[in-house]
């Protein structure tokens, strides 16, 4: 090899590995920043918990070798509570009369045992509304690397590997570099300075074809991007509070995030979950983060292979099923498909394009058929529904490398059309996921049917005195195909709000409706036109799964919207529903509207929060998005987009307020190719730059109209496009 192309070659290396780790440093100091800022609030949590637990505790801790004699004496000199014993430490607790050398490390060390597991289960909470200058410095510090996003975790992942292997590498080419270097080498060290030469020019080669500089260019850059200023850094933890804790599980090496571990992995028996933690998951093809029990999830349905994941809504199964597809594809598995109802598909296909690098293709509508050709062909996530599935051609066995089925209990009756070909499919790939949020321990019957698709040797198993006996008992007995986790068993800080934008394909009638408001240039009745046929409104549709998940789990919803006909179709659709075990919608209080006395209003929101289980509560969002307080509702429905971002921040903030005590997920429903998205088209380039300066302002405060963008001229504007679009002036 020439001299000028043996320098370049190790100049090449040289900058890689440099730059790898440059992002290295980089990152770890954006680490060490977050767990300094977090280790003082955590420090007092554990501290103040440990105030609270009695010395007697220790007894317990012991099982039996710490008298009670001497606990009582520890307690009557002082030291009645765990930190107070630690605090003590062993020449103190030696002064107490009877207190002798054994007996006093023997409450040490049951002291440090209760510190220990306490430490590792309490949770940092960030109080958007009470924000201190230590929780402040954490948010700040975890800014960055919330902002760097899942690319920066590639970085990393691939700075790593390269800093491992070209630093050896360059060290074992050095002799290459000059000629009376190499001359002297001897000749095992120059022929393992020329392997090493082309190994550096190699991974080079590669890493410049997969863009690899850049992204280690980009990351650093991300990194040290710091907070506009403190309200923009709590502002951006509020939108998405889910990954700044995410993060801080994953940065401080608590995956449970102050989790109870056995309640992260469904309570499953210990070899089953030993066998599940032991199972890799390669994230090569994901672009997201997991939480400990996401990962846990993602695993269990890899070892297990066929198995119902039925976490308690918002819990992210979504994401967990793409986790066990990314990894599936990473071990050279080319086709999935997922099978969901027809009002989440478009979910399904934007999620997986947003959290991984997978390719999405929908079978569904006119052309199913072709894309379904070409799926075939070119490989892929496949998304259809299960009508849809009905007309496809079963896959050749083990094609399939994964069949992901959403909303599975919708297969619970095993003689549908829908049923059978579900179970057709599944018959032919080794793994099988199904999804559901409805809790299936007081479902036997519906449990069985899914179970006899899943793993017919479980089915057995599960029977009606399996259930008799309690919940224990029947986890044991379907601990092999199912896994169930609640969000106050995983969510310790239980994150703020959950959005969640559903995007729906208009019926043919919506979109009949949606084109007789264009033509008369009606804004208003575009804005509501996906209600103004509610036995064919896709939007409805969607708006009664979303009610009947909550009922499933007992969740109270607040429903709004912007007009008084959307809510009537909407309480006339949902007072249609059985409410006694067929998941409809329960207890309905509303409308609340303009026109509602204010006291009557307070009845209407006291009855709502008073009633057991599950309720709705119809509200106009101009109405019920100022001045009540729901916090008894931890799902919000928001009907259309609002064209004021204060709008829809007021109501929700309704639900979302100290006292709630779980997580608020809010489900925005929105049409595709209509007013719904080209409102969010204009409000998206806006609502960044509204959120972090304006909103916690003085001038928001006093006159939003400064910031908003609900003016005149936009919805003219909208109005002109549309018809313009669909060739419709009026």
């Amino acid at each position: 090899m020439r001299r000028r192309a043996v320098a370049e070659a190790i100049g090449a290396g040289e900058r890689l590995h440099a730059a790898a780790g440059a992002l290295l440093t980089d990152h770890r100091r954006a680490v060490d920043a977050v767990r300094e800022a977090w280790a003082p609030i955590h420090a007092d949590l554990a501290r103040s918990e440990l105030l609270r637990i009695p010395a007697d505790r220790l007894a317990h801790v012991t099982e039996g070798r710490l008298r009670p004699a001497a606990v009582a004496a520890i307690e009557a000199a002082g030291f009645d509570t765990v930190q107070r014993v630690l605090d003590a430490g062993r020449h103190r607790l030696r002064q107490i009369p009877g207190i002798g050398q054994q007996t006093a490390d023997q409450a040490l060390g049951a002291a440090r045992q209760l510190a220990e597991a306490v430490g590792e289960t309490v949770a940092v909470h960030l109080d958007v509304d009470r924000p201190e200058p230590r929780t402040t410095a954490l948010v700040a510090a975890l800014y960055p690397l919330v902002e760097a996003g899942p690319e920066a975790r590639r970085a990393v992942e691939a700075a790593t590997a390269l800093d491992a292997g070209l630093g050896p590498l360059l060290a074992d080419a050095a002799p290459a570099a000059g000629r009376l270097r190499g001359w002297f080498a001897g000749r095992e060290r120059r022929e393992r300075a020329l392997a090493a030469l082309t190994e550096i020019g190699r991974r080079t080669g590669r890493a410049a074809a997969d863009g690899v500089p850049v992204l280690l260019g980009q990351a650093s850059v991300d990194l040290l991007r710091a907070a506009a200023d403190e309200a923009a850094a709590w502002v951006d933890f509020e939108l998405r509070s889910a990954e700044y804790y995410g993060l801080l599980a994953e940065v401080t090496e608590r995956p449970g995030g102050g989790a109870d571990p056995a309640a992260a992995q469904g309570f499953l028996p210990e070899a089953l979950a030993e066998r599940v933690r032991a199972q890799a998951l390669d994230g090569t093809h994901r672009r997201v983060s997991l939480r400990g029990y996401q990962s846990f999830g993602a695993r269990f349905a890899l070892a297990q292979r066929r198995v119902i994941l039925g976490d308690e809504m918002g819990l992210g199964k979504t994401i967990q099923a793409l986790a066990a597809l990314a990894h599936l594809a990473a071990q050279g598995h080319r086709h999935f498909l997922v099978v969901c109802p027809a009002g989440v598909l478009i979910n399904w296909t934007r999620e997986i394009e947003a959290r991984s690098t997978l390719r999405a293709v929908a079978l569904h509508g006119p052309g199913r058929h072709d894309a379904f050709a070409d799926w075939r062909g070119e490989g892929g996530v496949a998304v259809t529904t299960f009508q849809a599935l009905t007309g496809f051609p079963e896959p050749a066995a083990e094609e399939l490398g994964m069949l992901v089925v959403d909303e599975a209990h919708q297969v619970k009756n095993p003689r549908a059309q829908r049923s059978l070909a579900v179970a057709a499919w599944a018959g032919r790939c080794t793994h099988v996921l199904f999804l559901t949020g409805t809790p299936m321990e007081n479902r036997v019957a519906e449990f069985r049917s899914l179970v006899r698709i899943l793993r017919p040797d479980v089915a057995p198993g599960t029977g009606e005195l399996d259930a008799v006996a309690g919940s224990k008992a029947f986890r044991r007995a379907v601990a092999p195909a199912y896994l169930r986790r609640n969000q106050r068993d995983v969510l310790a800080e239980l994150p703020g709000i959950q959005w969640t934008d559903e995007w729906e394909e208009l019926s043919a009638a919506d979109r009949e409706a949606y084109r007789v408001a264009v033509r008369a240039g009606n804004f208003m009745a575009m804005r509501r036109a996906a209600y103004a046929r509610p036995e064919k409104s896709a939007k409805l549709a969607r708006l009664r799964e979303l009610v009947a998940d909550a009922a499933a789990n007992g969740l109270k919803v607040v429903v709004f919207s912007a007009f008084r006909e959307v809510l009537g179709a909407v309480e006339e659709a949902l007072g249609r529903q059985p409410s006694a075990g067929g998941g409809g919608s329960g207890l309905l209080f509303g409308p609340i509207s303009g026109s509602v006395s204010p006291a009557r209003r307070q009845r209407l929101v006291d009855g709502f929060g008073e009633a057991a289980g599950h309720a709705v509560l119809l509200a106009q969002i101009e109405a019920g998005g100022i001045g009540i307080n729901l916090q008894a509702a931890s799902v919000v429905i928001l009907c259309e987009p609002q064209a004021k971002p204060t709008t829809e921040a007021q109501a929700v903030a309704r639900a979302h307020r100290m006292g709630q005590v779980r997580a608020v997920r809010v489900h925005r429903l929105l049409a595709t190719d209509g007013v719904d998205q080209r409102m969010l088209e204009v409000l998206d380039r806006k609502a960044r730059l509204f959120d972090a300066y304006a909103r916690r302002s003085a001038v928001a405060e006093s006159a939003p109209e400064a910031v908003d963008v609900s003016d005149t001229s936009l919805a003219r504007r909208i109005v002109e496009e549309e018809q313009a679009r669909l060739g419709a002036a009026g």
